[in-house]
């Protein structure tokens, strides 16, 4: 097709302002499951402590009549420790970008701490709901949380060569060749030890792969759920088990090689900073701000919880 003579065109413009979208779009993995469901508390030392306790073992005999007291010995609670470690993002700008007006934000230093509250929320995440061992940390080395997968012992399922952690070490993970792929009755057999032991989990936290593997399990419920007019989700939400119903959560900061199983009540993230923002010195013609928490994991009783360990992903 011919083009009008002499038609002056954008190829040939000079002054044409360029088309900026005032939106930014930013699609990494900040969702924090683990950490948006557990509540928290504030503690005063970087080591906190709680305790724990069992109820005395069950018997049905009765008395007789006119029967003598036996004195029972009290079982005494247990003490349990953690310790806060600190996770930190910075940005730093410069006088003329802040003074500048860039496309999609008002305040370059407003929008670099938006993103970098994200980020420290994903830190936070991947250190409370993984295998770090504690760490009471010295001057050269930085203190380290006992994480949710180091602490849980009572209700698991490893696989061979797989070892529970303990007050001074993560969790042993099977190796590669003895992991295994997730089943139901993998599943089943830790609800059922988590039942036998008074436990009564929420939810369960898995990676994306095991995600999948859930909604074809057979005790799924509302596997089709209209979401809106001619739409159908097939994503699982709720497991509906033998021993109670569990709402399934993808994540994409917990391992793939674990299934997390967790009763919410008896966990919490305790602060000793929550989340801060302090005004570091300027040097020369730069702002730059630190945005900080010291935070640790309270497991409050790991019988409470359960995990199906050294999985195939």
């Amino acid at each position: 097709m011919a083009k009008v003579t002499n038609a002056f065109q954008t190829y040939d413009a000079t002054s044409d302002r360029e088309e900026l979208s005032n939106t930014i779009f930013n699609i990494d993995p900040s969702s924090t499951p683990f950490m948006s469901a557990l509540g928290t508390k504030n503690v005063s030392n970087v080591v906190f402590d709680w305790q724990t306790e069992n109820l005395p073992s069950v018997s049905a005999t009765g008395e007789i009549e006119g029967f003598e007291i036996s004195r029972a010995a009290s079982t005494p609670t247990v003490r349990e420790t953690n310790v806060c470690q600190i996770n930190s993002v910075n940005a730093t700008i410069s006088g003329s970008q802040e003074s500048s007006d860039a496309a999609g934000k008002r305040s370059e230093m407003a929008h670099q701490l938006a993103i970098m509250s994200k980020a420290l929320k994903r830190n936070m995440e991947t250190a409370l709901c993984q295998n770090q061992a504690k760490n009471a940390g010295n001057a050269s080395t930085a203190r380290a949380t006992r994480s949710f997968e180091a602490w849980v012992s009572t209700n698991v399922s490893r696989g061979t060569g797989g070892a529970n952690g303990s007050a001074s070490a993560a969790a042993t993970d099977a190796s590669t060749a003895n992991r295994r792929a997730l089943t139901e009755t993998l599943l089943k057999g830790v609800l059922q030890s988590m039942f036998t032991n008074g436990a009564e989990p929420k939810l369960a936290i898995a990676g994306p792969v095991n995600k999948q593997v859930i909604s074809g399990f057979t005790g799924r419920a509302n596997t089709r759920a209209t979401v809106d007019v001619g739409t159908v989700s097939s994503s699982v939400s709720i497991y509906a088990s033998d021993f109670g119903n569990l709402e399934i959560i993808p994540s994409n900061r917990s391992r793939d090689r674990s299934l997390l199983l967790v009763d919410p009540e008896y966990a919490k993230v305790c602060f000793l900073r929550n989340f801060k923002t302090v005004d570091i010195a300027a040097i020369g013609d730069a702002e730059t701000k630190l945005l900080l928490a010291e935070y640790g994991l309270e497991v409050s009783n790991e019988a409470a919880h359960g995990i199906v360990a050294d999985l195939t992903a």
